[in-house]
Order: C-alpha cells, then structure tokens, then sequence
C-alpha cells in the first residue's frame, strides 16, 4: 500500500508561521508535521510514499531526503499551479501513482494520534473514510450518514445538524476504489476543469453514484477515531492551541 499525502498548499491564514515555511514542515515538539505523520505510517508498515507539493516545494523535498534518506521508497510529484488549484488538483497530480492501486491518502497539514492510522489499516474493509464527531460549522468537511452508516453526502455546505461529524482527511482505497476514482477526476479535470475544488466532491459524486448503481466499490466504510487525538490546523490560533492539548505521550 502506498501513502499519497498532500503538501501543495501555501497555507495562507498561517501566515507569518508560513510566510517561509511550508506548513507541513512547522513544528509540534521536536518534530515536523509531516514527520509525525510519516513517522507513524512507517511504524504501521508503510514504505511507499507519493509525496505531491507545490509552496517551498525545495524545503519539503530536502527534509524528507535528509531524514529519511533510502530507508523508504518516495516519488515527489510537484504541482507547480499550487497558487490557482485546490487539492483535488494536488490528488489528480498523483495518478501515474495511484490509479489502481491500494493507497492511504492523507492532507499533510494534520497533527494526529499514529494508533489512527493503524486503525485504518486494521480495517476489515477495503474503503475507509476516518470521522471525528463534534460541534460543526461552517468550515468543516462534513459526513452525512443514512441510518444504516453509509455515507450519502461530503461536503462543507451540508447541514451541520444533520452531519455525523467531520472527516478528518485520511482515508484508505481499494483497487477498484482508484480505478472508478481518477475515471471520475479525469472528467472532473480536463472537461469540466474543477481544479479549484476540494478532492472530497469527487468522493460526493461517486457516492450518489453507488446509491444508483448499488456498486460496492464505490462507498465508504466509515471508521470513528474520535476518541484518539486529532486537530487540524488552519490559523496561528489552531496551532497554539493544539501545543497546548496535545496528549502528553504525543508531545
């Protein structure tokens, strides 16, 4: 299985925390983001990364070669339209890499427990959607379930009333998951030029169609990790915050 993580954006509301760093690179402790999160994927046994970035894509590419040097298998893919695109963009970037193949994706910009990426490995399904639940806003990327669990809507305009919780921004493929996945991005990209989007509407389009077509392939399994620490950190407050409540253990 390889990890797609996604490190393109140039994280403006963290400015001046990010005016000359990426902010996967800012630290908690001694250690980067992005470390903790290889970190724990390479103790959950994964080996293979595809890292996709864009703003100060030289830091990245440099961190991750000096602290990891060959011990792990990684392929940079470099967005060079980080400033006009979204992640959606970032993710179709990555298709030479992970069409048809069994891959982690996760958003690099989050600070998070590694047991939840054991979690996710240790799932018995072959798709899996990780979900925090708390008091949601506007902001959030919500999860819509029916009242069988599976998931009928994602997106950040949903009702936050109606919403199961957020989604945290790591979830596992399957196979056929890719395959189905960039058939509906290569729509998404060169025909209908969605690139300013985030990745999770092409998600929401192959949901509703798995509710017409009944295909297996294309749904979730939604995995609930909240009682294991996670933040994701959008401003100079979100990330003085998590400092502080950060589990000791983690720190």
């Amino acid at each position: 299985m390889k990890a797609i993580i996604l490190a393109a954006g140039t994280a403006s509301r963290l400015r001046p925390l990010t005016s000359n760093t990426p902010k996967c690179l800012l630290k908690v402790g001694e250690r980067t983001l992005l470390q903790r999160s290889m970190d724990a994927l390479i103790e959950a046994g994964i080996s293979q990364f595809v890292i996709v970035t864009g703003y100060l894509h030289e830091q990245i590419e440099s961190f991750v070669q000096q602290t990891y040097g060959d011990n792990i298998s990684v392929c940079f893919i470099h967005n060079k339209d980080f400033e006009t695109t979204n992640n959606i963009y970032s993710l179709w970037l990555a298709r030479p890499e992970a069409e048809g193949q069994e891959v982690l994706l996760l958003d690099s910009d989050l600070l998070y427990d590694g047991q939840i990426v054991k979690r996710v490995l240790a799932d018995k399904h072959e798709n899996v959607l990780t979900l925090i639940r708390h008091e949601l806003g506007e902001e959030e990327m919500k999860v819509v379930t029916d009242k069988d669990g599976a998931i009928t809507e994602i997106s950040k305009t949903c009702n936050p009333a109606t919403a199961a919780g957020e989604s945290l921004g790591i979830e596992r493929m399957g196979k056929a998951y890719t395959t189905a996945l960039y058939k509906e991005l290569d729509i998404m990209m060169n025909a209908e030029h969605l690139e300013n989007t985030f990745y999770e509407l092409a998600f929401l389009r192959l949901i509703t169609k798995a509710q017409t077509s009944n295909d297996a392939n294309l749904r979730f399994s939604v995995l609930d990790v909240t009682d294991l620490f996670s933040c994701e950190l959008d401003t100079v407050e979100d990330f003085e915050n998590a400092k502080q409540h950060i589990p000791a253990h983690l720190f």
